[in-house]
């Protein structure tokens, strides 16, 4: 059951993670909220049902997947990296949100007068291993983790909500690249975890109809190939991105009681396990499950550790932007078209049209110009 809701799970809890990295200063711009919705749109949703459709394709996890796909397309290897480049973003996220955990927790305490004396450094290595524990559960920290992520932004309600007061700026390249790292990598378009959530799910039900008598299935399971839409699974992971990013950005500025920021941030620690169960399941694939934990660890704990808050924010928009951008042009250039309608199975050949020119065009020029956004405000 849990498997199931994972996406979900994930869509909910991600803009309340990585928002307060990506917002304006003042988060009553009101072009910046037209922006980000309109990069919701013409971004993040193509993007979605990208990952959707080649998980239905291939019916393997990210890096298995992209193997599979690159053969059946005749397509070079270098669209591969997608997979490890989705790994090592869930990676960096988790170590970004981690250390963010670490200066929450230390704040917090000080202000109970219980602060321990350690340096920031060595409570984030800390929290790391104890993450990395948590990643052996799989899918089972991810309520737990969104429970008391929802404890602490109540308890930060109840202290009031912070005003808002909406006004219209100059629209510049500086706000479309914050739009678009919003409705990308704190919506997790293009990590790689639907497509790995849709996985989970396909196995799960694979595993179910295995234990049965597998011809007494089949009626069922060609069923299922007929009913199954694209949509019905992009939609709702969409559409609650939108209301919980709505929601995120509204509370962005809100301070949180010492207690509402242990209990928030507590809980962001069980939902950075999750980001590292999965880039240890992709990177198994080639190294083994052992090899792979430790080597998630290792990277994880180098980035918490070595690289400054600010710097590792840049990488991450860097790295996540050039994954989306192979998931992008795969998806758009080198998948054959007959593929990926049978995947995305619309009710309407325009549907598909449209999406198809969003992947191809769309979506890579508008990664291109955030690019140049987030260039032009580091030179600055």
């Amino acid at each position: 059951m849990m498997i199931r809701y994972a996406s979900y799970f994930i869509a909910a809890l991600l803009p309340l993670l990585l928002f307060r990295w990506f917002a304006p200063t003042s988060i009553g711009e009101i072009d910046f909220w037209l922006l980000w919705l309109l990069a919701m749109v013409l971004v993040s949703l193509p993007v979605v049902y990208a990952e959707i459709a080649l998980a239905y394709r291939s019916v393997e996890a990210p890096l298995a997947g992209m193997q599979k796909l690159t053969r059946e397309a005749d397509a070079s290897p270098i669209w591969r990296s997608f997979g490890w480049l989705a790994a090592l973003v869930s990676i960096m996220i988790a170590a970004l949100v981690i250390s963010g955990a670490s200066t929450g927790i230390l704040a917090a305490l000080t202000e109970l007068n219980s602060a321990p004396a350690i340096p920031d450094f060595a409570i984030a290595a800390g929290l790391m291993v104890i993450a990395v524990l948590l990643s052996l559960l799989g899918v089972a920290p991810l309520p737990i983790g969104l429970g008391l992520m929802v404890i602490g932004l109540l308890l930060g309600v109840a202290n009031g909500l912070p005003n808002i007061d909406f006004a219209m700026t100059d629209i510049s390249l500086n706000e479309w690249a914050r739009a678009v790292a919003l409705a990308l990598v704190s919506v997790g378009a293009g990590t790689g975890l639907y497509w790995f959530g849709q996985n989970l799910v396909t196995n799960q039900v694979a595993t179910a109809v295995d234990t049965d008598n597998i011809n007494a299935q089949k009626p069922a399971r060609s069923r299922a190939t007929s009913e199954y839409r694209a949509t019905k699974l992009v939609l709702p992971i969409w559409i609650l991105q939108l209301i919980v990013g709505v929601v995120a950005l509204s509370i962005s500025g809100m301070a949180l009681p010492p207690i509402g920021q242990l209990s928030y941030w507590i809980g962001v620690l069980f939902v950075a396990s999750y980001l590292l169960h999965y880039s240890t399941q992709q990177l198994a694939h080639k190294f083994g499950l052992l090899v792979s934990l430790v080597l998630t660890f290792v990277l994880a704990l180098l980035l918490v550790v070595i690289i400054p808050t600010v710097w590792l924010v840049g990488l991450l928009v860097i790295i996540s932007s050039i994954a989306v951008l192979l998931l992008s042009i795969f998806a758009g250039w080198q998948m054959k078209i007959s593929h990926l309608r049978k995947s995305l199975n619309f009710g309407n050949e325009a549907f598909y049209n449209l999406w198809r020119i969003a992947i191809r065009l769309i979506v890579p020029l508008a990664l291109l110009l955030a690019l140049i956004g987030w260039v032009m405000q580091w030179l600055s």
